[in-house]
């Protein structure tokens, strides 16, 4: 078991990452064309209209929050002065209030796309696929929260927010952090990486355009020109 712990949170990470970066990289050189969300709105709107959003408001709250939660180093919450119990508190209040948002939008969307003939003709494997692993990831998530809850000193929190900074300063005793932690969470960080690992084979890389659409805000003006 040492062994598996030592491979799943400590080596897996470095692999999950491989693939989500070098995936990525070889689907835009290679298949350009596949590289969209492929959007089925044209073929069934209900539900999309609201489920959409409360999906991407919630997935992208969670993403942020996990970003800054996890990999804001302990010495900067100390300097502050936010305890870790308070820490704690603020990550269970928002991660509850965005997981519920994501939760919403994305039954409505999984309801729509298996409930809708045309759409679910539409959809592939894939899509599927990634639609089941984001609610288990989800699920686990929120469970999380009733976990937490019975240990407010904030504790397990700092050996996640621990681990996940000797992860991507390329520590290796990185997993010996959390392997006393409740396995709710780590079965929460291996669908978290896992989700990563199967990214660039899905319409997941989309996402990489949401980002690289700021860029348009330092563009020039586009002039047009009438004849």
């Amino acid at each position: 078991m040492n062994y598996l712990h030592q491979f799943v949170f400590g080596i897996y990470p470095y692999i999950a990452l491989a693939i989500f970066l070098v995936g990525s990289l070889i689907r835009f050189d290679r298949e350009q064309y596949s590289w969209k969300s492929e959007s089925s709105q044209t073929l069934h709107n209900g539900m999309l209209r609201l489920g959409s959003p409360l999906f991407h408001i919630g997935v992208l709250g969670l993403f942020f929050g996990h970003l800054a939660g996890l990999l804001t180093p302990v010495w900067v919450w100390d300097t502050l002065g936010v305890s870790h119990g308070a820490k704690q508190l603020v990550a269970m209040v928002a991660g509850g209030v965005m997981g519920s948002l994501c939760l919403v939008g994305l039954l409505m969307l999984l309801a729509r796309r298996l409930g809708n003939e045309r759409v679910r003709a539409r959809s592939t494997f894939r899509d599927k696929l990634v639609l089941v692993w984001l609610l288990a990831t989800l699920l686990l998530g929120l469970t999380s929260i009733f976990a937490s809850a019975s240990h407010m000193d904030g504790h397990v929190m700092v050996q996640l927010m621990t681990w996940a900074q000797h992860v991507v300063t390329l520590r290796g005793d990185a997993a010996g952090f959390i392997v006393d932690a409740p396995l709710v969470f780590q079965l929460h960080l291996f669908m978290g990486m896992s989700l990563f690992a199967i990214f660039p084979f899905t319409r997941l890389v989309h996402v990489w355009s949401g980002f690289g659409a700021v860029t348009y805000l330092s563009r020039a003006y586009q002039l047009v020109r009438s004849r």
